[in-house]
């Protein structure tokens, strides 16, 4: 019985065991299975990348453009170097901490980074991106003399801008991955970023290639090119012009400058100042330092993610586009709209009169007139010449609060424009439900409320166009790498506010502000400027910060282009209003503008002594012919030397210079030249300063003015006092009127 008990207890513990067996047997069939079936691709992707090296084929980034197709962003060949680790601890003439140390020597990083490179356990690091050719030929010169192995090179491309700061907030910059962190290349980086090619080939772990392997090749498509509106000319003409007002005002907070198309809403030009270098926008430049003294000092004591946040909180401030994302109180040039809106809702006439006697009174509050005693008695079209702002206080109720926010939303100014740039604002106005007769007087002269300069100069594209509110825009197409156009953006209307008619009215008026008015220091002639000053206190008032501004449009009749300028916060002491320091720089842009525009000039009577001349060339004519040929165009000429033949002149050939202008003639060559020194005439009216030169030998060229006489002072010369010159020269001069305070 003990034998037949133990025989049953053995073959349990057979079947117990078979069966354990057979359980782990068809688990492991379930495994093998499951691994097979259910995780099969996903394994086999886990083991092809650990198999194979998969390099990113980066696209060609697509360019931006000027609206003449001259390239203002484009892309330069770099390199990009990575290693496989294992080979590279490999190497036998070159230690793991040798190569790291002239690896950090070479691309000035850190050497522990590097090392920790070198030593990963992974088969792919990246050492270095967007490495330019005389790096990378410094690594490969390394490389080969100490025959090193590991190291892979392959090309790609960094951004690069050729005229440096240029534009910077309208174009934008790209990051270290070529996406586009600001401007243009943020909002449009999907059209110019393309799409990533790879090139996929099989290793094996040690890095050396498997005898069968494989490649996988799938190309790269380059981005598209985007083509702005903005004129490269016309940009630089904005550009120069608004940075030597910044620096000769002292401008604590910056300036801002938009020419926009009168009748397309294209933006010509946009400036702000101070702007960055796009090629190196995170550099400590001089402005920083003003911005934030000790700046540099303080980011010698720092290092890593600090340093980073330090660096781009100090250089934050230039990047920001004050054209687009400030909002300011425009003060007296918002005037135009108030006197657009009365004109069309038919609240007042050209024959209407409005009294001033310095100040006026509403609800429970006296408000002042910038004149403090007062314009008296005065036409509509006078009190907009002489921007009163209690005739305004008169009109603006004349409208009424619901017309006035009426035609406030449509002209624009409740609403974004829709630019095609990052962090526009709108501005701020009173509450429609709670909108109260002292802000509606407050806001008849642009103040009590923010708007933004391109609101600002939309509206008056508005108003010079014949009442067509257009969309402003900075791209006019998309067009890939052979300037094919794959998309024409065209102008967009957006509504019609005023009638043609009122335009009209509101061209004359506001050439008569330039002409006769506050804005007499936009005056240019020959050519017909139309426009309105403005000078707004920043809060808290009584603080003496201020923002001067002014917009003008020319031509007058047949407007073409309107500019708007914004200095913000004169230094402490300095003359703080728009129509004195705004009104000049508006000047200054737009005859450069139209210049370039081949917009003829149309001179009347009085301007006729400011016409220039082309200076004719008279080298090798005898003295008797050149004379002739100089003095029949109304120029007057003296000459040196004892020779028959004029040798060479001063002002040269096809110089401009005004008629009576004297043309100095030299018979006897080059080494007896007359030299003299340039006057100071600053502060002169227009017949002194012009007396001082023409005394010392010197040609003059008036800007500003009218006529020679008159109460402008010169505020301007080139070349400067002082610098010695050759006789003859011409030194331009800029007249502008002091007394003008809107």
């Amino acid at each position: 019985m003990q034998k037949i008990g133990s025989s049953i207890k053995q073959k349990k513990r057979i079947i117990a065991v078979l069966s354990i067996v057979l359980l782990c047997f068809f688990l492991l069939i379930f495994r093998i299975a499951w691994l097979q079936i259910v995780d099969g691709e996903k394994l086999t992707i886990a083991a092809r990348e650990q198999q194979t090296v998969d390099n990113v084929i980066t696209p060609e980034r697509g360019k931006i453009y000027d609206r003449n197709y001259k390239v203002l962003a484009s892309n330069m060949t770099v390199e990009t170097v990575s290693i496989s680790p294992a080979d590279v601890r490999d190497n036998t003439k070159q230690t793991a901490d040798e190569i790291a140390e002239k690896l950090s020597e070479i691309f000035e990083t850190d050497k522990d980074a590097m090392l920790d490179k070198i030593n990963s356990n992974t088969n792919f690091e990246y050492i270095k991106k967007k490495v330019v050719k005389s790096r990378a030929d410094e690594l490969r010169k390394y490389i080969n003399d100490y025959n090193l192995s590991g190291f892979r090179f392959s090309e790609d491309t960094k951004r690069y801008y050729p005229y440096g700061s240029f534009a910077s907030h309208v174009i934008g910059f790209v990051g270290s991955d070529n996406q586009g962190l600001e401007g243009i290349e943020k909002v449009y980086d999907d059209v110019l970023s393309g799409v990533p090619g790879r090139i996929v080939s099989a290793d094996q772990v040690s890095g050396m290639d498997i005898p069968d392997n494989y490649e996988s090749y799938i190309e790269a498509e380059d981005g598209q090119s985007v083509v702005l509106t903005i004129d490269e000319t016309i940009q630089h003409f904005a550009e120069k012009h608004l940075e030597n007002a910044r620096i000769e005002n002292e401008l604590e907070e910056g300036a801002a400058a938009i020419v926009m198309d009168v009748k397309s809403g294209e933006i010509l030009a946009m400036v702000t100042k101070p702007d960055y270098d796009l090629n190196e926008p995170f550099a400590i430049t001089e402005a920083v330092e003003e911005k934030y003294p000790g700046i540099t000092d303080e980011l010698k004591e720092l290092e890593g993610s600090e340093y980073n946040a330090k660096v781009t909180e100090a250089t934050e401030f230039l990047r920001r586009n004050k054209a687009v994302v400030d909002s300011y109180e425009p003060g007296s040039t918002f005037k135009i709209a108030v006197a657009s809106m009365a004109l069309e809702e038919k609240a007042v006439s050209l024959s209407d009169h409005f009294y001033c006697g310095g100040s006026i009174k509403v609800a429970d509050r006296s408000i002042s007139c910038a004149n403090r005693n007062g314009h008296g008695d005065q036409t509509f079209q006078q009190a907009v010449q002489n921007s009163c702002n209690p005739a305004f206080i008169q009109i603006g109720a004349r409208v009424g609060a619901k017309n006035f926010v009426k035609y406030l939303k449509g002209f624009g100014f409740l609403q974004k424009t829709g630019i095609e740039l990052p962090g526009e604002t709108t501005g701020i106005f009173h509450d429609e439900d709670n909108f109260k007769e002292i802000d509606l007087a407050t806001a008849s002269f642009g103040q009590s409320f923010t708007v933004t300069p391109l609101q600002m100069i939309s509206m008056a594209a508005a108003v010079a166009n014949g009442g067509n509110l257009m969309k402003p825009h900075l791209v006019k197409q998309i067009v890939d790498k052979e300037l094919n156009v794959v998309e024409d953006i065209q102008p967009t209307k957006v509504r019609q506010i005023i009638s043609k008619e009122t335009s009209d009215t509101m061209r004359t008026i506001l050439e008569s502000v330039v002409s006769e008015g506050g804005g007499k220091n936009a005056y240019l002639a020959g050519y017909r400027i139309a426009g309105k000053t403005g000078t707004s206190e920043k809060q808290p008032r009584g603080n003496g910060k201020y923002v001067a501004s002014f917009i003008g449009f020319a031509p007058a009749d047949d407007p073409q282009v309107v500019c708007l300028v914004i200095l913000d916060q004169p230094g402490e002491g300095r003359n703080y209003y728009g129509g004195t320091i705004a009104a000049p720089v508006v000047k200054n842009i737009l005859e450069e503008t139209l210049q370039y525009l081949n917009v003829e000039p149309q001179y009347t009577e009085d301007e006729l002594q400011f016409v220039d001349i082309l200076v004719p060339g008279v080298i090798g004519k005898t003295k008797t012919d050149a004379q002739k040929a100089i003095e029949s165009l109304g120029l007057q000429v003296k000459i040196y030397g004892e020779g028959d033949k004029v040798t060479s002149q001063m002002p040269i050939a096809d110089s401009k210079v005004s008629k009576n202008s004297n043309i100095i003639l030299y018979t006897d060559g080059d080494d007896k030249r007359q030299m003299v020194t340039v006057p100071d005439v600053r502060s002169c009216t227009p017949a002194a300063a012009n007396k001082l030169l023409t005394d010392a030998g010197l040609n003059v060229k008036i800007k500003g003015v009218k006529d020679a006489s008159g109460t402008a002072v010169c505020s301007g010369q080139s070349p400067a006092a002082g610098t010695s010159v050759e006789m003859g020269t011409v030194i331009t001069l800029d007249f502008t009127y002091s007394e003008v305070r809107d």
